[in-house]
């Protein structure tokens, strides 16, 4: 099995930048994809960025696109979300995903790190 944990969370104010992680331990595998979504109260879940194991195939939301960017070390199990020109609209839970079996459907998930954006 395996376990996801995300840090980097917080408050910050609009126009700032913060920088999540999600470190994998347990059972992995070398060719998984991780991804992140977010959900915020009284909406669903959406996806944010996904990267699959070698870094040469990456997605984001238009919501993100040109503000976010995902990264991964594999020699740490960890996925990075740099997070820049923060809106409030970008206030949710985040949430790190993984991939483990290449069927585009993640497979587990992490109980989420907090980001409040504020004006």
């Amino acid at each position: 099995q395996v376990q996801l944990a995300e840090s980097g969370g917080g408050s910050v104010q609009a126009g700032g930048s913060r920088k999540l992680s999600c470190t994998a331990s347990g059972r992995t595998s070398e060719t998984y994809t991780m991804g992140w979504y977010r959900q915020s109260a009284g909406k669903e879940r959406e996806g944010v960025a996904a990267i699959n194991w070698s870094g040469d195939s990456i997605l984001y939301a238009n919501s993100v696109k040109g503000r976010f960017t995902i990264s991964r070390d594999n020699g740490k199990n960890t996925v990075y979300l740099q997070m820049n020109s923060l809106k409030p609209e970008d206030t949710a839970l985040y949430i790190c995903a993984l991939d483990i079996n290449r069927d585009s459907n993640m497979d587990y998930w992490g109980k989420g790190t907090l980001v409040t954006v504020s004006t």
